[in-house]
């Protein structure tokens, strides 16, 4: 058996009586300042223990996403019709797919980018093979030329009224031309405006009747638009459910089309609405019911240097590039997977530390105000894309916990003679950023800790020793003064 007074002499810490100890002032200061510092370094301390640190490294993309990136897109055109825009994806490996639908949204929106109905369901359009008579013959005027004066009058006089907006210079629209006006001699023969009245079928020059073709959202030349009476009177304010014809162009199938708009129409229902059973038919499809169109969803492109398209496109339409603008506000344009609740918590915990950069042109809007010095301008974002990969390192195992894509942009506008469109070039990195968490060490935090309290109280020991000690020398030479 060891005896205590043995063990007493391991003591490290020996006491001395509370007799032959002395109380200062100045060391009453001095213990509340090393307190106060010691609690100040202990929070300096606690806060770099759960700050997220991180060590950044460049490495060959070994990218899990295969071979495919997808885009991610919401974005508003104020100016640019539901009716032609079109998605189109394209790559330099020769990928080129035109009016991407299955994966994309589009909603009517006015000017100010406020949703005037539900989605845009245009429907595939027919490949038209006959755009007129295969035969040309002399022929007369059998529409009737509408105006922005006798427009309103003429639709809300006739149960159907079916227009023609045309372009003089416009290919499509002289092809159509003999056709339109031969159909429309035929319905005045076969339903006279004046005894019968219930169609009739016009025709509206947009380069002189420019204000009206823009209130009826005329993009593309030539639309037919089919006018049902009473359509333009509704509670939705005001607006208008028309439809637009798509439909083969030749005399025969435009008559047939005319028909079925009048087979249901009663004689005597020459001042009354069309009643008609509405079909599903692959020749018509809803007219757009504002100027502008909000395009949301989603491509899967190839990971290689490639270009998504957003333009006015159709195989059977003309477009004056003057009047087409591509002016559009960005809400979304990213890369990659969605992210899962919990890598979105992650991400906003992480977010300040990866810059922010994985959807950098949300909230950037590009506007071209049209007139003869900004008609025909095309608008590019050339985008530099890089894969960061984040990985933590908790309880001794790795975890991977993000994968996302950030990019830069850079954009410019461009002046074309060729309709305008919207470019996003996009280029994805073969090295991709590895960002990975590297937590604290406990026992480092306990260690640092332990230094902190130990270093004060030593510190402020040394210091409490010298000011004691100057000044009991100072009081012995004022002793001796004295003496």
């Amino acid at each position: 058996m060891i005896s205590s007074s043995k063990l007493k002499s391991v003591d490290f810490y020996r006491k001395i009586p509370r007799d032959l100890t002395e109380v200062s002032l100045s060391g009453a200061g001095l213990s509340i300042v090393a307190a106060l510092a010691m609690v100040f370094l202990f929070g300096m301390e606690l806060s770099s223990y759960l700050a997220v640190n991180t060590t950044t490294s460049v490495i060959v993309d070994r990218s899990s996403d295969g071979e495919f990136l997808r885009i991610d897109f919401n974005m508003s055109f104020p100016a640019l019709s539901c009716e032609f825009a079109s998605v189109d994806v394209s790559d330099v490996l020769g990928t080129n797919r035109l009016n991407i639908t299955k994966t994309v949204r589009k909603y009517s929106i006015d000017r100010n980018l406020v949703p005037t109905g539900s989605e845009f369901h245009p429907g595939p359009i027919p490949i038209l093979n006959k755009h007129g008579d295969d035969v040309e013959e002399d022929h007369v005027d059998g529409a009737f030329s509408l105006s922005s004066r006798n427009f309103d009058s003429f639709s809300h006089q006739y149960p159907v009224l079916v227009v023609n907006f045309y372009a003089p210079w416009c290919y499509w629209s002289n092809r159509l031309k003999p056709s339109w006006e031969k159909t429309a001699k035929i319905m005045r023969e076969r339903y006279d405006p004046e005894m019968d009245g219930r169609i009739l079928l016009g025709k509206v020059d947009c380069t002189e009747e420019v204000e009206l073709c823009r209130r009826n959202h005329i993009q593309g030349y030539p639309s037919i638009r089919v006018f049902r009476k009473g359509s333009d009177i509704k509670e939705n304010q005001g607006h208008h459910d028309h439809e637009s014809y798509y439909g083969e162009r030749d005399t025969e199938s435009l008559v047939a089309a005319m028909e079925t708009y009048v087979a249901n129409i009663p004689k005597e229902a020459h001042a009354l609405e069309d009643k008609s059973n509405k079909t599903v038919d692959p020749a018509k499809r809803p007219a757009p019911m504002a100027s502008g169109c909000r395009i949301e969803g989603f491509v899967r492109v190839k990971r290689v240097p490639g270009s998504v398209v957003i333009s006015a496109r159709s195989g059977s339409h003309s477009f004056d590039p003057s009047q087409i603008n591509v002016s559009h506000y960005v809400t979304q344009f990213s890369f990659g997977k969605r992210l899962s609740p919990r890598m979105l918590h992650e991400f906003i915990r992480l977010t300040p530390y990866l810059r922010g950069y994985h959807d950098r042109l949300a909230g950037q809007s590009y506007t071209v105000k049209h007139g003869e010095v900004n008609a025909n301008v095309t608008i590019e974002h050339y985008l530099q894309v890089v894969k960061t990969e984040l990985v933590t390192q908790r309880s001794s195992k790795e975890l991977k916990v993000l994968e996302e894509y950030e990019y830069t942009a850079h954009s410019s506008l461009v002046h074309s003679f060729y309709v305008p469109v919207v470019k996003f070039h996009f280029e994805p990195s073969p090295m991709q950023v590895l960002v990975t968490e590297v937590p604290k060490s406990f026992s480092h935090f306990i260690t640092n800790v332990c230094a902190i309290i130990g270093g004060v109280f030593t510190v402020a020991g040394i210091l409490d020793s010298i000011f004691h000690n100057t000044l009991r020398m100072v009081k012995k030479i004022e002793l001796g003064k004295n003496i």
